[in-house]
């Protein structure tokens, strides 16, 4: 595992930073680390990147700046964070109050769905985070473990990317319109969620939930799904398939009886089953619970 320690004082920048050659297993198997490390800008620079298979998060510790990516143009400060797809084209440069950068270049199989589900839940390029300290901690742990000599260093590496991630869900998922929504419609929708987890086993229609909750079922559906991040549907189907293991694995019950708890034909819950579990009720009871 090759691993590059330097300090390079070029004619726009001065930076501390680690060139990380990850293993096999974790290129194929893991997130894994790029680059990572520091920089004070010396004087105004650019820096123009295209089509890179990597993920850039970045802070700016202190001055301000310019990231252009995706045809938009974005002001940023001291305290700002930006986090992109480096497949698309990007450039950034520092302000006339020289900024100083941390960040770091990671990877992943799974990277490009894992942004795309950011985009989803609301994550923008650059946001300003309520708890700036937990990144600053996670880029001077990545340094840090980058540059152990710790065997499992690959796995560390591993979860405090992991952690990056979470955090990145945590601070941009802003539901559109979720400051100016009613307060009382709000109540209702967290209201209908506590609903649905006691009644799942019933056959509820979006028309019911409306009119029990009254709120119109197009907004039902989706001030449900801005406030979850999943549709009613799939809430529901995810609260029967729960159902379904508890019972599978703690109980006797055959498919025909668990199905007809929730109302539904076997067949059905075992294709719905099938689809979120990889394998059918049958196989999953005597994977956990061994042959009967």
């Amino acid at each position: 595992m090759k691993k590059e320690f330097f300090t390079d004082s070029l004619s726009s920048v001065s930076s501390n930073r680690i060139l990380y050659t990850p293993s096999g297993f974790a290129r194929s198997s893991l997130f894994y680390l790029q680059e990572t490390g520091t920089l004070q800008a010396l004087r105004p620079h650019t820096s123009v990147r295209e089509k890179l298979d990597s993920c850039l998060f970045f802070l700016v510790l202190s001055g301000s700046g310019v990231l252009v990516y995706e045809g938009k143009t974005y002001e940023l400060k001291a305290g700002d964070c930006a986090f992109i797809n480096c497949k698309s084209n990007y450039e950034h440069r520092t302000g006339d109050e020289l900024w100083s950068l941390s960040w770091c270049h990671f990877y992943g199989t799974n990277m490009l769905n894992i942004y795309k589900k950011y985009e989803e839940r609301g994550g923008v390029p650059v946001f300003h985070p309520m708890d700036i300290q937990r990144y600053e901690q996670i880029l001077k742990d990545l340094y840090f473990i980058a540059g152990s000599f710790d065997y499992v260093r690959d796995m560390r590496l591993h979860e405090k990317l992991s952690s990056l991630l979470m955090y990145l869900m945590e601070d941009t998922w802003k539901p559109k319109d979720k400051k100016t929504e009613d307060n009382s419609k709000i109540v209702n929708i967290q209201k209908m969620k506590e609903y649905l987890d006691e009644n799942f086993h019933n056959k509820i229609t979006l028309d019911q939930l409306a009119e029990r909750f009254f709120i119109d079922k197009f907004y039902l559906s989706r001030i449900f799904k801005e406030s979850y991040g999943i549709t009613i549907g799939a809430y529901l189907i995810q609260n029967r398939i729960t159902y379904a293991k508890q019972q599978l694995r703690f109980t006797d019950r055959t498919i025909e009886m668990i199905a007809a708890d929730m109302g539904m034909e076997p067949g059905y819950l075992t294709r719905i089953f099938k689809n979120a579990e990889g394998m059918s009720p049958s196989s999953y009871r005597k994977q956990w619970n061994g042959k009967r």
